[in-house]
């Protein structure tokens, strides 16, 4: 196999959703494991220069969607429509298994096509749990904000990993072909990112183009303060490896650990300049992370920087955070010129 070849494979491997790359006559050129994954039924059928609608009609025949049984060639045909003309409108679509997918097509500039698949079936649970919820006058208000607040850590959580990986990739040495790919990852992770801030309500801030990714990250890393030792905490591995790859381009040592007891355990170990915290974690969370390092804190010793670093991006998270000690808040996604940004702020302050 090509060495371009090779390397476009492993970086759409990196990412947790279903990513797919057709050409214009609507063949398979590249799929990562995810997108197998999610549709095992048809997975042996995949194989380069094989039209996706040969495994679509095959997979129909197979009984793979349920929306199809009883009109199967009209919904072939309704596809295979907008298969040909893509224009990114976000599809549900429900497999036979139960599950339930978020479905976007885009164009890519050599005329291909880019295919994104996003795993919402805890989501529809969690909405139809929400309408049950607010037959119930009473309980209304709490389950709302329960499940936005769910809402947003599992859709932000898996976004973080893509954003910070594809800005990860862009920072590096690419060809064209390679920066090509990465740019339609990087633009559909925007894509999908305001389609978060849009459910959730929340302001998202303005989205870079992806081209100036990979500058973002040299200039950030460049102004960042050098020679610090960080403890990050996160459960999340996908998520701790986004924030290390930041954290290696400016130089800086990183301990990562996957708890609140960890986090705690590890400052008694050694010492850090500061900490960077997720709050949704098992054994021990960030919030009582943060206390317990607050209320052990000598005088003396000064004040340990602690940043929040959550899929948890509504105002009552950030006032919550505050509440428990936090000097700042940021929302996953994670920009490195947000993150070092408020690295220099805390330090500084």
């Amino acid at each position: 196999m090509p060495a371009t070849t090779l390397f476009r494979s492993a970086a759409i491997d990196a990412f947790p959703e279903g990513v797919v790359f057709l050409d214009r006559q609507g063949r398979y050129i590249l799929w990562n494991d995810r997108y197998a994954e999610i549709y095992h039924r048809s997975a042996d059928l995949f194989a380069p220069g094989r039209a996706l609608a040969e495994t679509l009609r095959i997979g129909v025949e197979r009984g793979d969607y349920p929306e199809a049984i009883g009109q199967e060639e009209a919904w072939i045909e309704a596809r295979l429509a907008k298969l040909a003309h893509p224009d990114g409108e976000r599809l549900e679509q429900q497999l036979s298994d139960g599950r339930w997918l978020m479905v976007e097509d885009r164009r890519t500039a050599d005329g291909g096509l880019i295919g994104l698949r996003v795993d919402i079936t805890e989501m529809k649970r969690q909405a139809e749990a929400l309408e049950g919820a607010l037959d119930r006058e009473a309980a209304a208000s709490r389950a709302k904000s329960e499940f936005l607040a769910d809402m947003s850590h599992e859709l932000r959580t898996p976004l973080n990993g893509v954003m910070g990986l594809a800005q990860a990739l862009e920072a590096t040495d690419l060809n064209e072909a390679q920066r090509a790919i990465v740019s339609d990852l990087v633009g559909s992770g925007l894509r999908l990112e305001a389609l978060v801030g849009g459910l959730l309500k929340y302001e998202t801030g303005h989205a870079p183009h992806p081209q100036a990714t990979a500058k973002a990250v040299a200039e950030a890393a460049a102004s960042a303060p050098g020679e610090l030792r960080v403890l990050l905490a996160d459960d999340n591995p996908t998520n701790r490896r986004v924030v290390e790859l930041m954290l290696d381009a400016a130089g800086i040592e990183v301990v990562s650990v996957e708890d609140g007891a960890q986090a705690l355990e590890a400052l008694r170990e050694q010492a850090f300049d500061l900490v960077l915290m997720d709050l949704r974690m098992p054994v021990m969370d960030g919030f009582e992370a943060i206390r317990a390092i607050r209320a052990q804190e000598d005088e003396a010793d000064g004040r340990l920087p602690i940043i929040v670093l959550s899929a948890n991006a509504g105002p009552e998270d950030r006032e919550a955070s505050a509440r428990a000690g936090a000097d700042r808040h940021i929302a996953k996604p994670i920009r490195a010129e947000t993150l070092f940004g408020a690295i220099s702020a805390v330090l500084e302050g």
